[in-house]
């Protein structure tokens, strides 16, 4: 999900050559602009619209944030930021939307009978 930019390229990486590539890089928001500490959702932030949870996932994803820090300045569980993520990667941006939260843990239930029919068999 995290879009990574190269400031002497100008090229979209994904988060798994961040690792290989130069220390120029970046992560992305939701928007596709680059990110700063300063562009995060307010540490004072109660309301988490869909838009700010992708943006802490990004920061993470990253590396502008690790994993402790984001849970701690915004007071979260790391069950809590780990669900943002895998709704991320299943549905995304979407995924984040808490109306539609039901729905896909819904889906994601089925899926699970299923494949635990499947090894019955």
């Amino acid at each position: 999900m995290t879009l990574l930019k190269r400031n002497d390229h100008n090229t979209r990486q994904d988060a798994r050559t961040r690792a290989t590539s130069g220390s120029n890089v970046e992560p992305l928001s939701p928007t596709g602009r680059p990110m700063r500490l300063e562009d995060l959702p307010p540490v004072t932030t109660k309301r988490w619209v869909a838009r700010r949870k992708a943006e802490v996932v990004a920061a993470v994803r990253g590396g502008l944030l690790s994993l402790q820090d984001a849970c701690r300045r915004y007071s979260l569980s790391e069950d809590e930021y780990r669900t943002w993520e895998r709704l991320i990667d299943d549905h995304g941006l979407k995924g984040l939307h808490t109306t539609r939260t039901q729905v896909y843990r819904n889906i994601a239930q089925r899926k699970a009978r299923r494949s635990d029919d499947r090894a019955g068999v």
